[in-house]
């Protein structure tokens, strides 16, 4: 009965946030782009982390210039006030976690996805996402979080999908884990003073938990499936109706920022000290996601799978609806 009625919440709050931002299936070219001597202005709602890197590349190196968009980036804490601020036309263009889109599409609110976002390494051990112990823990694997406090950024999301997928791969039983919501930025310190005994984290804070001697016990977007895509830039389907010349000019700008930036990790790098205060010891040693020009289409149908198994959605969206 909790279950439901968290999950009831938050199809709820998805949809309220929506409608307080206004029209539910907004953002025309009238209200929302500005053009000027030729060139089309686009608001992009983005969250500050790495994963975005591609797009203030893609800018800086003329990519979108040379098809005559401008972008106008807005920062977010995350997908819950992207998602409304993309279907009400505050922004044109927005980055989220694909499993936050699925939610939002099984509940109605019209988004479509335009461009691939990022993606796993592949790699366990070697991924950008991690399960994190503190370095004198008992725990050396995902089956002896069953009974402990793990903390994840945010409730019936794409974390839990997750680190459900390690522990049940590891033989243990996923409701058995007591999960507990914490920011990113604030799981090492928690992780090192013992307030949680592990931690489902993403660069920077994979590195920073490394440097104060934490250690990585399992990959879980790996476990979920190979290459999964974690993320994509969407807009709204009214959106997309009504101005398919400016979205193809974002999707082949898009698809040209993701190569570059995945052939100049360097370059990746330097850009993201423009526009987050990661310390630069710390951004060398982060792990970069891969930033394919695809969504890998196996890979999220597996992760809708699993989002009906945790509860998330009680069918899995339309996956043709929701891809370009």
């Amino acid at each position: 009965m909790r279950r439901r009625l968290l999950i009831g919440l938050t199809a709820v709050s998805v949809l309220a946030a929506t409608t307080a931002c206004g029209s539910s299936d907004g953002g025309g070219a009238a209200d929302g782009n500005a053009s000027s001597g030729g060139t089309t202005t686009v608001k992009v709602g983005l969250i500050p982390i790495v994963d975005v890197a591609p797009l203030y590349l893609g800018q800086e190196k003329g990519f979108f210039g040379e098809r005559g968009l401008k972008l106008s980036f807005s920062s977010a804490q995350g997908g819950a006030a992207i998602v409304p601020g993309v279907t009400s036309g505050q922004f044109q263009f927005g980055f989220s976690n694909m499993t936050s889109l699925m939610i939002a599409r099984s509940n109605d609110v019209p988004v479509k996805a335009v461009a691939n976002g990022i993606a796993s390494t592949g790699v366990v051990g070697k991924d950008f996402e991690a399960l994190t112990v503190k370095g004198d823990s008992p725990i050396t694997s995902a089956k002896e979080l069953e009974g402990r406090k793990v903390a994840i950024n945010t409730l019936k999301n794409i974390n839990e999908t997750a680190v459900r997928a390690s522990v049940r791969k590891a033989g243990g039983d996923p409701d058995e884990v007591e999960f507990v919501e914490m920011a990113f930025d604030q799981m090492p310190a928690a992780l090192d003073g013992g307030r949680i005994d592990a931690a489902m984290v993403v660069e920077p804070a994979l590195a920073t938990i490394k440097n104060q001697g934490g250690r990585e016990i399992s990959s879980p977007m790996v476990d979920i499936a190979p290459e999964l895509t974690v993320a994509m830039y969407f807009t709204s389907t009214k959106y997309a109706r009504e101005n398919p010349e400016i979205v193809e000019k974002f999707q082949e700008a898009t698809a040209e920022s993701l190569a570059y930036a995945d052939s100049h990790p360097d370059e990746v790098r330097e850009i993201v000290t423009t526009y987050t205060k990661i310390p630069a010891d710390v951004l060398a040693k982060v792990t970069l996601p891969k930033w394919p020009a695809e969504p890998n289409r196996a890979a999220l149908e597996e992760l809708a799978r699993l989002g009906v198994e945790g509860g998330l959605f009680e069918q899995a969206p339309d996956l043709d609806e929701l891809l370009p």
